[in-house]
């Protein structure tokens, strides 16, 4: 222990000789410069160099080259005083401010990374767990690699020495929310903090019993921390980064006003400084690995999605819909893609609007509560983003009069089902179905489906007759349904379907308002249905290239068009050739595409084949496994 403290104090010295300068020399930066925020676990000498046990491990000579390294590249490091001061337009941060956190509350910081804060001057923000802090002897907790007792975790005696040093601030990291709860009648298990739990006996926990649940968690770790270290926290890390508006807001009322999630690496401050980015630190980064994160441009990595249908997954039998479902992950997972879009709604009868919904909710059926196990499987077992997929008018109330009377009228009898979104009736209920979405799921994002258009001949008199007054409304009303669903599951990504028509033809706006540049500059994404057999094309690959040119004039770049192509020609039900789909994914890339997609994915049929799939979907650099 000695020699430890010895080499510790060593090094402390070597680094505080080479440490540049901070503070009173730095210039003030524009108000807009964001605030850089990174996330480390646990600081250890003995990580491996890669594949340790605890992905969340960094080792301390990494930790303290990434110090080195960030002092020498002009980040300057501030405290949770300074970004609170500066969103009050207090002093403004310094040039390219970097904040330095903590989660879960290990005894490294205090024995590994404190003494490095200390020698290079930097503040930092400690999250602690509370229950975890006061661990009884002789109990443990699940961290992963093994079991963590109170040996490993801070004291409130050193988290006092810390907070003295006036560089460490405390944060709650909850009291007792860092672990999972049953979410679905199949015993899946997900962050206690955003989760409505699920009992056999009595269903799911209320929105009153949850949100107690929660403030009762918070006002224990608040008073803890107050009582220990005299000062109640002002900032709330939450466990997982899993979070909501609605917590927030239980958290604002105990005084912690600043929170943090995982959602990129960075934030341009406002008052509001909830949702705080944070750049997660893991597979023990070596200094080039943390470097290539903060300078790559996250812009330019490409989207490889699957678009999903539930319906493949649902079976009466919930021994074989547990199969189908063990068969989709592991497909996704060995295809390796970014996103998956799945169909968060049934539709058995193929007509493109709801006739059920795959989660609880307060208007439509439920054929099975089966959305929430599939995408929390798909998050936590394959690794990929999993966007919501559901109809935006496309569905249709049980009761016969109700949807007679809440009908768009004057269709032609092929139209997809559609309700009037003019009538405040139809928008309370679609926007309280995807509030019920985000409430019962997990979710990274929204798909707004094909059933969004309304025709030059519906709606007269409810609707401008101007064609782009019309897209404008309907897009109004998707991101109401954004905002609805954002409540609960914040900083939702959004990809909205267009008809390759109006792209084709610039003047058919009129015929279903939508428009490419439009949807572009409203969501994330726009995915261009880029279906030649469905558009009656006889030369698929010369169609797809005028797609492409077409999509240029609006998208120059094509940073946010994803060209979604289809994988089975409808009109004669055969499947499309895998390899004629990888050269179509090639011919697109060669071109400058950078987001590509297929629908549908055939999981059970396995079409197209796991070869094709991988060498035309995989985000991966090599997508194959060795055999």
């Amino acid at each position: 222990m000695n020699r430890m403290r010895s080499m510790i104090s060593a090094l402390s010295a070597l680094l505080l000789v080479l440490a540049l300068p901070f503070g009173a020399a730095a210039t003030q930066a524009p108000a807009s410069e964001p605030l850089l925020v990174l996330s480390y676990h646990d600081i250890r000498d003995d990580v491996a160099r890669k594949g340790d046990a605890d992905a969340f491990a960094v080792s301390t000579q990494n930790f303290a080259a990434h110090l080195d390294w960030l002092s020498g590249e002009g980040y300057h490091p501030v405290s949770l005083s300074q970004i609170v001061e500066a969103s009050k337009g207090g002093a403004p941060l310094p040039p390219k401010p970097v904040l330095i956190t903590f989660d879960d509350g290990l005894r490294s910081v205090y024995t590994k990374a404190f003494p490095l804060l200390r020698a290079y001057g930097y503040p930092a923000l400690a999250a602690v767990v509370t229950d975890w802090v006061d661990l009884p002897a002789g109990r443990s907790v699940d961290y992963g690699p093994r079991p963590f007792t109170t040996d490993d975790f801070l004291t409130w005696e050193q988290l006092r020495e810390m907070q003295a040093s006036g560089l460490i601030d405390v944060a709650s990291h909850s009291a007792d929310l860092h672990r999972g709860v049953i979410s679905n009648p199949q015993g899946n298990s997900t962050p206690a903090a955003i989760t409505r739990i699920y009992d056999p006996a009595h269903g799911y926990e209320t929105e009153q019993a949850y949100l107690a649940r929660i403030r009762n968690d918070l006002t224990r770790s608040s008073s803890t921390i107050k009582r220990e270290l005299g000062r109640a926290p002002r900032a709330i890390v939450w466990p997982y980064a899993a979070y909501s508006d609605v917590t927030n807001e239980i958290a604002d009322s105990l005084g912690m006003t600043v929170s943090f999630d995982l959602k990129g690496r960075s934030t341009k401050l406002t008052s509001n400084l909830h949702g705080l980015s944070r750049l997660l630190v893991m597979d023990n980064a070596s200094l080039g690995d943390l470097a290539y994160q903060l300078r790559h441009d996250k812009a330019r990595v490409g989207v490889r999605a699957l678009q999903i249908d539930l319906d493949a997954v649902y079976d009466a039998d919930p021994a074989q819909m547990g199969r189908n479902l063990d068969v989709l992950v592991e497909r996704v997972k060995r295809i390796g893609p970014t996103h998956v879009f799945l169909q968060a709604f049934a539709d058995p009868d193929g007509n493109g609007s709801a006739d059920a919904l795959y989660f609880p909710n307060r208007f439509l059926p439920m054929r099975a509560d089966l959305f929430n196990r599939v995408s929390w499987q798909l998050k936590s077992r394959a690794g990929v983003e999993v966007i919501g997929w559901l109809p935006v008018l496309g569905f249709e109330p049980a009761d016969a009069r109700v949807r007679h009377d809440l009908a768009i009228r004057n269709t032609a009898p092929d139209e997809i089902f559609r309700l009037d979104f003019t009538r405040p009736e139809v928008r309370s209920m679609v926007r309280g179905i995807y509030e019920d979405l985000a409430v019962a799921a997990y979710l990274d994002g929204l798909l707004f489906h094909d059933d969004a258009y309304v025709r030059d001949t519906e709606l007269l008199g409810t609707l401008p007759s101007d064609p782009a007054l019309r897209t404008r409304a309907l897009i109004d009303f998707t991101l109401e349904l954004e905002r609805a669903a954002e409540r609960w599951r914040p900083k939702l990504k959004t990809v909205r379907n267009l008809y390759a028509r109006t792209v084709l033809q610039p003047e058919s706006e009129a015929w279903f308002a939508q428009r490419l540049d439009r949807f572009n500059a409203a969501y994330d994404y726009t995915a261009v249905m880029a279906m030649p057999w469905m558009e009656g094309s006889r030369t698929p690959e010369r169609w797809l290239d005028g797609l492409v040119t077409a999509a240029r004039r609006y998208d120059p770049d094509l940073t946010q068009t994803l060209f979604e192509l289809q994988t089975i020609d409808w009109r004669t039900s055969r499947p499309i050739p895998g390899e004629r789909l990888v050269r179509q994914v090639r011919r697109l890339l060669a071109q400058g595409v950078r987001h590509v997609g297929w629908y549908p994915d055939d999981f059970i049929g396995n079409r197209p084949k796991l070869e094709h799939a991988q060498e035309a979907m995989s985000a991966r650099s090599f997508p194959y496994e060795e055999r």
